[in-house]
């Protein structure tokens, strides 16, 4: 297996512009990056995405990011840590393949679902505790009162997206 942006040849594929491909890579990582994600996790996890078949080995990512095995590895790590990408054996071979899972954004939030419920009950004894009379009381109430919110919420958007999901596919066919 080769690389999303290499023919079976290694040689760049015809009509992707591998600048542009680096360039939508490292962006999106930064952006990842702002939103509080490990800065190698993001490259490593923007890079799979890129990739046609969202599977890549070491090497390929290393090669590709411009980054040492060791880099690779805390990343994959890291990503593995919060659901993000899988490892898998590569056939006939002793080189691990990651790879991103199936119906990716969907797995993310349905399990930020639990750490919403879980912040969400600290939250609420957090508000107890302070006093609804205090202002660091009135705000913690506040912050779990948004956290239940969310957590009603989260379940209702994931049906929808579910429903679009299937209605998009069942248009394609």
């Amino acid at each position: 297996m080769t690389s999303d942006n290499t023919a079976e040849t290694g040689k760049p594929r015809a009509g992707r512009d591998e600048e542009a491909v680096a360039r939508f890579v490292e962006r999106f990582a930064g952006e990842m990056t702002e939103g509080g994600m490990q800065r190698m996790g993001s490259r490593v996890f923007a890079a799979l995405l890129a990739s046609d078949d969202g599977a890549l080995t070491s090497t390929e990512l290393s090669e590709q990011l411009r980054i040492s095995p060791a880099a690779v590895s805390g990343a994959v790590r890291y990503l593995s840590q919060v659901g993000m990408v899988r490892r898998e054996r590569e056939p006939g071979t002793r080189r691990d393949r990651y790879s991103l899972h199936d119906q990716l954004w969907y797995e993310t939030f349905s399990r930020r679902d639990a750490v919403v419920a879980r912040w969400g009950a600290v939250l609420q004894e957090g508000a107890e505790t302070l006093g609804p009379d205090s202002p660091a009381g009135r705000r913690v109430a506040e912050s779990a009162e948004f956290f239940a919110f969310v957590q009603k919420e989260i379940p209702l958007m994931m049906e929808r997206w579910r429903a679009q999901r299937e209605g998009r596919a069942a248009a394609e066919s």
